[in-house]
């Protein structure tokens, strides 16, 4: 059996219809991609928990026995997304404790002992 609309009938669903389609026209992320936070490379996540570790460790124990030249080469490390080449060498026992719990912290979060920045050449 076919039913036939009344002209009111059709009216009310074109008011409908037309004041959906003018909500989403008003809507301000109407037609535009959901854009969700790009997804961390391996390479920016180890950096991510490795720049933890030091933040919480530095909290804990502050900076005060550690040399200028481990903070400024460390610092470096961080500042280059992890990506400059390791060359924070520990000297003093305090800054070797430091790269010892460093280590075990990034060992323990999944990333290689090759990532760490703890290197002396000379």
């Amino acid at each position: 059996m076919q039913k036939f609309s009344s002209p009111r009938a059709r009216a009310g669903r074109l008011v409908v219809t037309l004041s959906i389609g003018l909500m989403c026209l008003a809507s301000p992320s109407f037609g535009q991609p959901r854009t969700e936070p790009p997804a961390r490379s391996w390479t920016e996540e180890k950096c991510a928990r490795y720049t933890k570790g030091w933040s919480d460790l530095i909290a804990r124990r502050g900076t005060a026995d550690l040399g200028e030249a481990f903070l400024a080469r460390h610092e470096a490390f961080l500042a280059s997304g992890c990506l400059a080449r390791g060359d924070v060498c520990p000297r003093s026992p305090a800054e070797f404790d430091v790269a010892n719990i460093l280590t075990i912290l990034a060992m323990n979060a999944g990333t290689a002992s090759t990532f760490l920045p703890f290197s002396c050449r000379r």
